[in-house]
């Protein structure tokens, strides 16, 4: 099997300050499903709440089938297929319905593998994501004010359940270990299970807007 060629993406959280930024490098035809593993690693996010990829009225996702759904299945859809199907090369990741916490990503370029490089992979890091069930970015403002105000009447209830929280600090040794994949390290990786990278990527080429066989 050939190399696929390697996407290089930017991704910023929407409406959060200071801005949190995510440079990650990951193969074309890897399924959005471990692109979702790869966006939680890479943001520090726990994977813990619903998630899907959209452009303008289309969105791929996990769909319910107990009611009417038209999201198509991220785990039967690559990144190269999302990005024929879109025009321009920005679409976004919601993660979190409730808090809903958006993020914009754009291909920045398209480059081929290195030798010897391991997929995916973090470039960049710039401050920390927010926590978890924080109340979305208007939550997480609050938060923000409420921490760096040992006088509120909050801050220590706010303190018992976040501790210490430094914004600027997004962990960047931890996440780029985390975004692996498996075996790396020794290390579970980001797909938490021991397949190699080009398990979960299409086994065979398919027309735009078609779907992928599971693997």
């Amino acid at each position: 099997m050939t190399n696929p060629q390697i996407a290089c993406l930017r991704v910023t959280l929407d409406d959060v300050d200071p801005v949190v930024l995510r440079r990650i490098e990951v193969p074309l035809d890897l399924r959005l499903d471990r692109l979702h593993l790869t966006l939680q690693a890479a943001m520090g996010w726990d994977n813990s709440h619903l998630y899907e990829f959209s452009w303008k009225r289309q969105a791929w996702g996990d769909p319910d089938d107990s009611f009417d759904d038209d999201r198509l299945p991220a785990a039967k859809t690559t990144l190269n297929q999302l990005l024929a199907a879109i025009t321009g090369k920005t679409f976004r990741y919601t993660y979190d319905f409730g808090d809903t916490w958006d993020h914009t990503i754009k291909l920045e370029r398209i480059t081929p593998p290195e030798a010897d490089a391991r997929y995916p992979r973090l470039t960049e890091a710039a401050n920390r994501c927010p926590p978890e069930d924080c109340g979305g970015a208007p939550g997480y403002e609050r938060l923000r004010q409420i921490l760096a105000d040992p006088a509120h009447e909050e801050y220590a209830d706010q303190m018992e359940w976040i501790g210490q929280f430094d914004a600027a600090d997004p962990e960047t040794d931890r996440l780029r270990v985390a975004v692996v994949p498996a075996d790396v390290f020794g290390l579970p990786g980001v797909f938490a299970i021991e397949k190699t990278l080009g398990d979960f990527a299409a086994e065979q080429p398919v027309e735009v807007g078609a779907v992928v066989d599971d693997c």
